[in-house]
């Protein structure tokens, strides 16, 4: 096959979640485990960190890779999902797995997959351990897809595990209260691994704990480890003062992701990489500040707070869901603009009516949906929408609708461009 032919075997034949919803989910480990099983056990054969959670956790991954690969380890980073290109799942220090990688993989499991019935996730995570086993990497950043204990990342056995926070999201899949959706990302607390949380939570902590306890598995809360001194923006540059709460001395750092609520996943990345030290991994102070420093750069990591246009400003976020829209509103209080204009699509099993109270009714909207089954179609979003009093324009695709809002704006108003991961990769596609 092609590698076109290849990809349109991955999407057409094997359920897609991002695509389709709860439907494509496969549950178990017998597929991961068998798919590995014709490929050598290629999970056994390399040194990992496991990281969970329910906002931020593609941010530390790249973060953490960042840091490991500018301290000259070959570096595997698993990720999902993708924004533009499929192959961007998968890297090593930052390169995208190639194109013949993939027919390669795909012809190799083709065989067993009419039997197997294998999902989209279970598909890319074993083409993630191949190639990392293939390619003989010395550490490798795996990022859950949903949860963490049913989760196919989750046959790993970690150098460490990393739980970033815990919010309300898939909660039709995870469960409807922050300790049961705790207690699916706590599953990646393996007997005897270390755990790092990001964010102590009155509601989750205790799950944590109790899980820890349980797997006789040292854990540290990263916020508890380190304080946040300070922070401030220097030519639109974030730059956060951190000191270990053990010490005096303090620590400067110019995060690469701009958005202010990147100050807690970079706690939780300091944190991580002491705990790897620990383990034996060496990361100094300066290649950690660099990573931090050079992460989009470095790993190729987009949609977090990034500005793409000027004149008008136009910024690309993927929060999609309550914890990660605070953020952005956060975000927004902090930067200067004159009008805000919002490009806005969401997906169907998100808490809509929760994103949408959020929102500022000031704002001029511009209701669009992605190109996916699952997306929310415009006009429902618009008339959701319309309950909290936000009002704007429909449009069935979210370029033409970001066309609209350019020639609508003002050179100092703000446009956001947010709601949907895949909405931000059809614009980051478009734009690139």
């Amino acid at each position: 096959m092609t590698y076109q032919q290849t990809l349109d075997f991955i999407y057409e034949q094997l359920p897609m979640f991002s695509r389709v919803g709860a439907s494509a989910i496969k549950s178990g480990f017998d597929n991961i485990y068998a798919l590995c099983k014709v490929l050598g056990d290629p999970h056994t054969k390399t040194r990992f960190v496991h990281i969970a959670g329910t906002n931020g956790k593609g941010s530390v991954s790249h973060m953490l890779a960042s840091a490991l690969q500018v301290q000259g380890y070959k570096t595997g980073l698993y990720t999902s999902p993708h924004l533009t290109d499929f192959r961007e799942r998968v890297k090593i220090n930052g390169q995208m797995i190639s194109e013949q990688a993939v027919v390669d993989f795909i012809e190799k499991i083709r065989p067993v997959t009419e039997q197997l019935q294998p999902s989209f996730f279970e598909i890319t995570v074993a083409l993630a351990f191949d190639h990392f086993a293939t390619h003989a990497v010395d550490i490798a950043v795996i990022e859950t897809g949903l949860g963490g204990r049913l989760d196919s990342t989750n046959i790993i056995y970690p150098l460490l595990s990393v739980i970033t926070n815990i919010g309300l999201d898939h909660v039709q899949l995870l469960g409807d209260t922050l300790p049961k959706i705790a207690a699916e990302k706590a599953g990646i607390i393996k007997k005897g691994i270390p755990v790092v949380i990001g964010e102590t939570q009155a509601a989750t902590a205790p799950v944590f704990i109790d899980k820890a306890r349980e797997q006789n598995a040292p854990i540290y809360f990263a916020d508890q480890e380190f304080h946040l001194e300070g922070w401030y923006y220097q030519d639109e540059m974030l730059v956060a003062e951190v000191s270990k709460n053990t010490a005096v001395d303090h620590y400067r750092y110019q995060p690469e992701l701009a958005g202010a609520y990147q100050v807690k996943n970079l706690l939780t990345v300091l944190e991580s990489c002491r705990q790897l030290r620990q383990c034996g991994i060496a990361l100094d102070e300066s290649s950690i500040s660099k990573g931090i420093a050079h992460t989009k750069r470095l790993t190729g990591l987009h949609g977090r707070w990034e500005t793409i246009h000027r004149n008008p400003r136009i910024v690309l976020d993927v929060a999609h869901n309550e914890d990660g829209m605070r953020q952005v509103l956060s975000q927004l209080e902090l930067t200067p603009y004159r009008k805000l204009h919002l490009v806005l699509g969401m997906v169907k099993d998100k808490d809509v009516d929760k994103v949408l109270s959020l929102l500022p009714a000031t704002a001029m909207y511009y209701f669009t949906q992605a190109n996916l089954p699952r997306a929310l179609p415009a006009g429902e979003l618009a008339a959701k929408a319309a309950v909290f009093q936000l009002t704007g324009t429909i449009w069935p695709n979210v370029n033409v609708g970001l066309n609209a809002a350019m020639a609508q704006a003002h050179t100092d108003d703000l446009i956001l461009v947010c709601g949907s991961i895949f909405l931000v990769g059809e614009v980051r596609g478009h734009f690139s």
